[in-house]
């Protein structure tokens, strides 16, 4: 874990000048802590008010999930933000407008909800793996099954089968997604929601795989001169991916590190 001075280090370009710096953050692991059943999980009041704190100084805030938009704003519970949701497909800008999708993951929501819908079949109910509805998405969850292992391998059967559909599909922490076989990512997302802003910094704090993903579009827009500097936070856990620790810039210890982080920056 960092020391207080590597992470203070590691904010200062941030923190220079907040009106020219956003501030994207994962939920869930990230902002909430990780819990057995998805819909039970809440951002503790004491990081929700860090967030709203930063969302009050800082130029762009959005939360970025592979929950649907609307319920990361739901759980979140903050409209002054925005949220890109669905791993980059959806966006819900600030405001109370509604869910922009992604136009070529729309086009392959319905085969994607028929594949599903064929695939959730009772072996899957028998074994308490919960299906996720995402639109273009389609999500099978086993974290807390009676016995994950033999739930992991049904799931695994299921992706084998929407990959010979020409699906595509996604691996993370005890969940699987079925998509559209275009691009899907937090970070072309991010930079769907950065392109009208006048930014010099950006930073991102994420748990999982999918967040590497975020950390790779930032430092596209680097590389492209879109932004001058982005800072890439991990967040450690028993079940961080090695792959992540080796591409964020610096870590925190779990959701209490992320309000920590929070509370720095104001």
């Amino acid at each position: 874990m960092p020391s207080a001075a590597t992470l203070a280090e590691a904010l200062e370009p941030v923190r220079a000048d907040p009106s020219r710096s956003a501030i994207l953050l994962d939920i869930d692991g990230t902002l909430a802590p990780i819990v057995r059943h998805a819909d039970d999980a809440h951002v503790p009041e004491s990081t929700r008010t860090a967030l709203i704190a930063v969302a009050n100084a800082y130029g762009v805030v959005a939360c970025v999930s592979g929950r649907q938009a609307t319920t990361a704003r739901r759980i979140v519970s903050l409209g002054s933000i925005a949220y890109v949701g669905a791993h980059g497909s959806e966006l819900l800008l600030p405001g109370g407008g509604g869910v922009e999708l992604d136009r070529e993951v729309a086009a392959w929501e319905d085969r994607v909800k028929r594949f599903a819908a064929q695939h959730y079949d009772d072996d899957l109910r028998r074994l308490r793996v919960r299906a996720e509805d995402k639109q273009a998405i389609a999500a099978l969850h086993w974290r807390g099954a009676p016995d994950e292992d033999a739930a992991e391998d049904a799931v695994r059967t299921v992706a084998a089968a929407a990959e010979h559909a020409g699906l595509a599909v996604h691996w993370g922490r005890k969940v699987l997604e079925i998509r559209p076989p275009v691009e899907i990512s937090k970070g072309r997302g991010i930079k769907r929601l950065l392109r009208e802003h006048d930014l010099d910094v950006a930073l991102y704090v994420g748990d999982d795989r999918t967040d590497i993903d975020a950390f790779t579009g930032l430092r596209e827009l680097v590389e492209h001169g879109r932004l001058r500097q982005a800072v890439c936070v991990g967040v450690a856990s028993d079940e961080t991916p090695a792959e992540l620790r080796e591409q964020a810039d610096v870590l925190v210890e779990g959701p209490p590190g992320v309000r920590g982080l929070l509370e720095a920056l104001t």
